[in-house]
């Protein structure tokens, strides 16, 4: 319920929740509305996002080799991360400058009702790792985790290990949040999204050609 209720909403700027504001807005119905949604969540970089944090955290684990993990052995693994030219899942977010709200409450929630599993304890020793540690690199506006760095372990926890499950679950709950504002759209009457383009010569001038 908890994974339900923090998907289900957010701001318009996403991919799944604008597009299916946008075809919306030409009143298309909510089926045509929400498949087209659907479309940008199928993409990698929207809606496999905690299956990515759970890989990593699962590759974090085989490298303790059954050791309890440690601030200083993630630092050292993050910086090899790093140095090899990847990046952590789930850490940082396009508008947040701050530690992700949801992901608190996810937090909050394991250390009622998990907090001994060994994944869970992973993700502790992560989440007091990872930001000081890209802080350190000056690279990254929002060294913070989002909400996607916690919910695969969640998920997993209560025996949810289908992972390619996890997108459909994700649909689930943001067709919800969707439909909500689909929905007061048309109460609001709202017009058809129609976004401004520019022409090469603005790209021109703005490039100082």
């Amino acid at each position: 319920r908890l994974y339900l209720m923090l998907h289900a909403d957010h701001e318009g700027g996403n991919v799944s929740a604008h597009t299916t504001q946008l075809v919306g807005s030409a009143l298309s119905d909510p089926y045509y509305s929400w498949a087209a949604g659907l479309c940008g969540l199928a993409g990698p970089l929207h809606g496999l996002a905690n299956q990515e944090c759970l890989a990593w955290l699962k590759e974090v684990m085989v490298a303790l080799n059954g050791k309890e993990p440690t601030k200083e052995f993630v630092v050292d693994y993050v910086q090899k991360t790093l140095k090899s030219g990847k990046v952590v899942p789930g850490f940082g977010h396009a508008v947040l400058r701050q530690p992700d709200p949801r992901y608190m409450l996810e937090r909050e929630f394991a250390l009622k009702h998990c907090k001994d599993d060994p994944l869970f304890k992973l993700v502790d020793c992560v989440f007091q790792a990872v930001p000081p540690t890209l802080e350190k690199t000056g690279k990254v506006k929002n060294p913070y985790p989002n909400v996607d760095a916690h919910s695969g372990q969640l998920m997993y926890f209560y025996n949810l290990k289908q992972e390619n499950y996890y997108t459909v679950v994700f649909a689930v709950s943001r067709s919800m949040g969707v439909m909500a504002q689909y929905i007061w759209s048309r109460a609001l009457g709202l017009p058809i999204e129609r976004p401004k383009s520019i022409g090469l010569d603005v790209l021109a001038k703005a490039a100082g050609l």
